[in-house]
This record gives C-alpha cells, sequence and structure tokens, in this order.
C-alpha cells in the first residue's frame, strides 16, 4: 500500500507542474501564431517592393524573386528578435542588397572568359526610355547600381541608404555623384536634355 501511496502522491505533485507545461505551450503556440501571422503579412506587404528592387539590381524578374525570397527566408530565421524591435523596410532592404552583392560575387566565377571583349550594340533609336536607363545601370558597378537605385527609384534619404550599405553618408553621396555622372556620359548629353 505504501508503494500505491507514494505513486499517487508523486502524481499530485507533477499535475500542477503538468498543467503548467501544458498552459506554457498554449501561449507558446499562441504567440507563434502570432508572430507568423505578422510575418505573413510583412511579406504580402514588402514583396513587390523588395522584388522591384531586386529587379532592378539584377534586371532579371526569376532571379529578382529568388533574392526577395532568399530575403524572406533569412529574416523569417531571425523573425522572434527582429519583429517587434526592428525597422523591418530598412532590414529587409539591407538583407536585399546582402543578397545581391552575394549572387553578384558567386555569379563572377560562372562568367565565360572571352579572347575579345564583343562589340557593344549601339541602342536602337526606338529604344524605350526603361531599356536603355536598365542598360545603363547596368554598367556600373554593383555598389554603385545599389545607390542609385536606393536613392532614385525607391526615393530613400541619403542617410537611410548609408545605413542599409553600411557606409558613410559621404560615400553615398561620392559614390552617386559619379555613377549619375557615368549614366549621364553613356547616354549622351542630348538624352539628358529631352
Amino acid at each position: 500500500m505504501t508503494s500505491i501511496g507514494t505513486a499517487a502522491s508523486v502524481g499530485s505533485s507533477d499535475g500542477p507542474q503538468a498543467g503548467r507545461l501544458a498552459r506554457w505551450g498554449i501561449v507558446s503556440r499562441r504567440v507563434r501564431a502570432t508572430r507568423d501571422e505578422e510575418f505573413a503579412a510583412f511579406v504580402a506587404a514588402a514583396a513587390p517592393r523588395l522584388r522591384r528592387t531586386a529587379y532592378l539590381m539584377c534586371r532579371d524578374w526569376h532571379l529578382a524573386q529568388d533574392l526577395t525570397q532568399i530575403t524572406f527566408t533569412k529574416m523569417y530565421a531571425s523573425w522572434g528578435r527582429i519583429w517587434r524591435t526592428a525597422n523591418l523596410e530598412a532590414y529587409s532592404r539591407r538583407v536585399l542588397m546582402n543578397a545581391v552583392f552575394d549572387q553578384k560575387q558567386r555569379r563572377s566565377d560562372s562568367e565565360i572568359v572571352r579572347a575579345q571583349l564583343p562589340e557593344s550594340p549601339e541602342p536602337a533609336p526606338n529604344t524605350d526610355l526603361h531599356v536603355t536607363l536598365m542598360t545603363a545601370l547596368a554598367t556600373l558597378p554593383v555598389r554603385d547600381q545599389a545607390i542609385v537605385v536606393l536613392r532614385h527609384w525607391e526615393d530613400q534619404s541619403v542617410d537611410t541608404v548609408a545605413e542599409i550599405l553600411g557606409v558613410s553618408a559621404s560615400v553615398v553621396k561620392m559614390q552617386n555623384t559619379r555613377a549619375l555622372s557615368r549614366i549621364r556620359a553613356l547616354l549622351g548629353e542630348d538624352f539628358v536634355r529631352s
């Protein structure tokens, strides 16, 4: 009888602790569900903007979609830490730019080396403005592309671009000026005036 009485007393002491564990599990699932709902809402709101920015950086919609998904995957991995404390728009831009820079570094390993450079075709006189600007943007180094895209397409401030790219504001101003003058030189003075 003592063994039964001992088992009963042990079972009764586990009861309140088991109840606390069950309540903790329920609360934990609710918090996770709330976090997942907020992440899904963030993804729905931010996906078009991030995809457009990625496209402006790589000029390929499929790659832009992949880069956007990489951004969301990395953000979801740290969502528990950032969902209430970080500026999610700036954080997502920074993660996207890091993904673009990583992709550009990987892609350079797969480029084909040729003995002679191909002739650069002259743009057709009826080239659409968008295509012409994208071609000119593609000639810039990747960091300059990022600065031009964030400053002029996304209309971000110099300080915001500097924070996203992890450089000083003076670097953003200097590289922006140089990048715009390279684009102007490529497009010609007649294009800039019209």
